[in-house]
C-alpha cells in the first residue's frame, strides 16, 4: 500500500508518494494559486496523477488550511480564503475518483513531527505553526484529536486583546493578528515607518524594542493559555517564525512566567521536518 500526501499551503502546494516502509519514492512542488478555488483543484488532481503513475494500490491524504465543518462538510476558518465554504473533500473525491482523508495543516504538521519528527517520545504533542496564519494541532498517542467540532488546537483564534485587532474570522484581538507573518511586519512598520519583512526585521531588531517585548509578551500568554489548558508534554513550533532563535529562549521564559502552576518545565521545540512536515502528515493519514 502506497501513501500519497498533498499539501495544500499558502504559497506552495507539495506532494509525495511513500511506500509501505514510508520511504520517500517521488515528491513535487509546485506554487499555490491561492485565490482560485477551480486552479487549486485542478493543480492537487494534477500532481496526484503524476505521482500515480502505474501505481495501483494507494490511500491518499490531503493537508488543508482550515476545517470541514461538521455541520455543513464545508470549509471553514481557512485562512485561505478562496477555500471557506467550499466542499473541497468532496470536489477532490469526485476529480481522483476514491475516498480521500483530510485534516488541516496544524493537525498534519503535529501528527508528522510525533510520528517521525522531534516529538517521538512524547505522548500529548501540541504542534504549533506560526507563519501567514497561526494554528494548532493535537496529537495524543499517536492519533489525532480532533475535538467535538473540528476546532481542536486552534489557538490562534483565542482572544489575546478584548477590542484589539481586527480578525478576518470576524473577531477582534485573535492571537493570530498579533503574532503571525503578517501582523508582526504590519506592528514593525507602525513603529518604524518601515515595510520590512521578517528576516529584514530580525536584521535591525534594535531599532524597535517596543516590537520585540510586544513580541514575546503576546507569545507568552498565547502559549501559557494553552499549556493551563491542556498541559501536553511538548510544544513543537513550526512555520517561518520557528526560525527565530529566541522563542526558545526569551520566548520560553516569557511562556513559563505566565503559566498557573509552580513546576513548569514543558520542552518548546523546533521542528526538524520543516517545511515538509505538512506533507509527511498528509501522507500518515
Amino acid at each position: 500500500m502506497y501513501k500519497l500526501g498533498i499539501d495544500l499551503g499558502g504559497s506552495k502546494t507539495e506532494a509525495i508518494l511513500l511506500d509501505e516502509n514510508l520511504n520517500i519514492i517521488q515528491r513535487k512542488r509546485v506554487p499555490t494559486p491561492r485565490n482560485d478555488y477551480s486552479q487549486i483543484l485542478e493543480t492537487i488532481t494534477s500532481l496526484s496523477s503524476e505521482l500515480l503513475t502505474n501505481v495501483k494500490n494507494y490511500s491518499i491524504g490531503l493537508c488543508s488550511p482550515g476545517a470541514i465543518s461538521k455541520k455543513t462538510g464545508l470549509i471553514k476558518n481557512s485562512n485561505t480564503q478562496c477555500l471557506i465554504g467550499k466542499s473541497l473533500k468532496e470536489d477532490l473525491e469526485k476529480k481522483l475518483g476514491q475516498k480521500i482523508s483530510m485534516e488541516n495543516d496544524a493537525n498534519c504538521f503535529a501528527m508528522a513531527e510525533s510520528t517521525l519528527g522531534v516529538a517521538k517520545e512524547f505522548d500529548v504533542v501540541f504542534g504549533i505553526i506560526m507563519g501567514t496564519g497561526v494554528g494548532g494541532g493535537i496529537v495524543i498517542n499517536g492519533k489525532i484529536h480532533q475535538g467535538r467540532t473540528n476546532i481542536a488546537g486552534e489557538w490562534g483564534h483565542h482572544t489575546l486583546h478584548q477590542n484589539g485587532n481586527n480578525c478576518y474570522c470576524g473577531k477582534k484581538g485573535c492571537v493570530e493578528t498579533y503574532i503571525s507573518g503578517p501582523a508582526l511586519e504590519k506592528r514593525w512598520k507602525e513603529l518604524t515607518g518601515k515595510s520590512q519583512n521578517i528576516p529584514e526585521i530580525l536584521q535591525n531588531i534594535n531599532n524597535s524594542k517596543r516590537w520585540k517585548d510586544e513580541f514575546l509578551e503576546n507569545f507568552g500568554f498565547g502559549l501559557a493559555n494553552v499549556i493551563d489548558i491542556l498541559d501536553p508534554d511538548v510544544i513543537v513550533l513550526g512555520g517561518g517564525l520557528s526560525n527565530i532563535d529566541f522563542l526558545y529562549t526569551e520566548g520560553k521564559e516569557s511562556v513559563y512566567q505566565k503559566v498557573f502552576s509552580d513546576l513548569v518545565d514543558t520542552p518548546i521545540l523546533q521542528n526538524k521536518l520543516g517545511d515538509s512536515a505538512g506533507v509527511f502528515g498528509a501522507a500518515l493519514l
